[in-house]
Formats: structure tokens, C-alpha cells, sequence
């Protein structure tokens, strides 16, 4: 990958080596369906809010995450008690929906193409590509995916390449076409080099010291 981009490779060797598998761990994980409502329930609200959120939802259910079927069982007062909009009420409810027809195959998404995956969850209202991209890199711990409608990367890439403007969702997919089949790395490493402080330069030892 370090071959395929100078600047990229300059991205790498100023920043922490990026560890997949701690990162994962930072983000939401566990059953596919509650990850997806974790993530409409995250929509355009602060990480705090979420969190608060999820956690009164999973009070409901002494402590844990419901199934579909349960989740259907709450009616509009619950979900205002809860925290939930009415936009996001149905967003989860189509969710649940989806699920308990057959027409999101949860339980089978870790055995489809990365875009039969993205077929079936943005099939449901609310879920988009940045959440299908997300859940294959994070859940389904997919090789080559770059999430290229997500803020972080595109302002990471107009920082690499000195662009006067923020790339488009387009542009930024060009643009990571010469780091297949590696785009997962390559997007851990370019939301790491937003925050990341450089490598401390190596110290020669002085006279006295030798």
C-alpha cells in the first residue's frame, strides 16, 4: 500500500502503528441488529447522547439489547420515554421489520459480497452507505472498505492531497482506487493521522552519553 501512494506512505510512517483489533473493540459491537439500531440511534447527535440513549433502551430489556420482535412490542410513548424521535422510531422499526421478514439476513451477512451486505442494509429506511461501510469494516472485519461518505476520511484526504476543496463521496473513491485491496487499513490510518501526534524522532545519543 506504502508503494502504491508516497503520500499515503508519508501519512504511515508519521503516525502510531494502528492497531485493527483495539480499534474495533472502541466501537459498538455485538449482535448485527443491535449494532444497526446502535447506529440509527447515533444519527446526528453526540457520542454521550447515544450512549444515554442506548442505555434506556437496554433498561427496557433488563440490561441488554432487544430482539426485533421485542423492539416492535414498544408503542410511540415508550420510545419518547426512551429518547427516540419520531424519524428514528421508524427507522428502527422498519429495521425490526426487515429482519423479521427475511429481507435482511442478519444471522447470514458475514457470508454475502461487501455489496450484496450494502444491498440489504440500506434496503432498510434510515441506514445508508456510511452505516453499511461501517458495519463491514468494524463487524465484519472486511479487507478493503472505504467508507467514502464519512466526514473524517474525506477531510483526511483533502489534508493528503493539498485540495482546495472537500473531496466528494466520488472523488474520494478515485482517489483510494490505487490502495485496494487494503482501503480498511488505509481508512484506519487516515482517521488516525486526523489525531494522531507524530513519532517522536529517533535521538542521537550525545558524547557524553557514548
Amino acid at each position: 500500500m506504502k508503494a502504491s501512494d508516497r503520500k499515503l506512505a508519508r501519512v504511515i510512517d508519521a503516525t502510531e502503528p494502528v492497531d485493527s483489533k483495539a480499534w474495533r473493540k472502541a466501537r459498538p459491537l455485538g449482535d448485527p441488529f443491535s449494532v444497526l439500531v446502535y447506529s440509527i440511534i447515533g444519527q446526528q447527535i453526540s457520542g454521550y447522547a447515544a450512549r444515554a440513549i442506548a442505555g434506556r433502551l437496554q433498561e427496557r430489556f433488563g440490561g441488554r439489547m432487544p430482539s426485533p420482535a421485542e423492539l416492535l412490542t414498544l408503542d410511540a410513548a415508550d420510545f419518547r420515554a426512551i429518547g427516540f424521535s419520531g424519524r428514528k422510531v421508524e427507522y428502527v422499526r422498519s429495521l425490526a421489520e426487515h429482519i423479521i421478514s427475511g429481507e435482511l439476513q442478519v444471522d447470514h451477512l458475514d457470508k454475502l459480497s461487501d455489496d450484496e451486505v450494502r444491498d440489504q442494509i440500506t434496503a432498510s429506511r434510515g441506514l445508508g452507505r456510511w452505516t453499511a461501510d461501517m458495519f463491514l469494516l468494524i463487524n465484519l472485519e472486511r479487507p478493503d472498505i472505504l467508507p467514502v461518505g464519512d466526514l473524517g476520511i474525506r477531510s483526511a484526504v483533502q489534508r493528503l492531497y493539498r485540495l482546495d476543496h472537500l473531496p466528494s463521496p466520488r472523488e474520494v473513491d478515485a482517489i483510494g482506487e490505487k490502495w485496494r485491496p487494503n482501503r480498511s487499513l488505509a481508512s484506519l490510518y487516515l482517521w488516525a493521522s486526523s489525531r494522531a501526534r507524530p513519532k517522536p524522532a529517533k535521538r542521537t545519543p550525545s558524547v557524553a552519553a557514548r
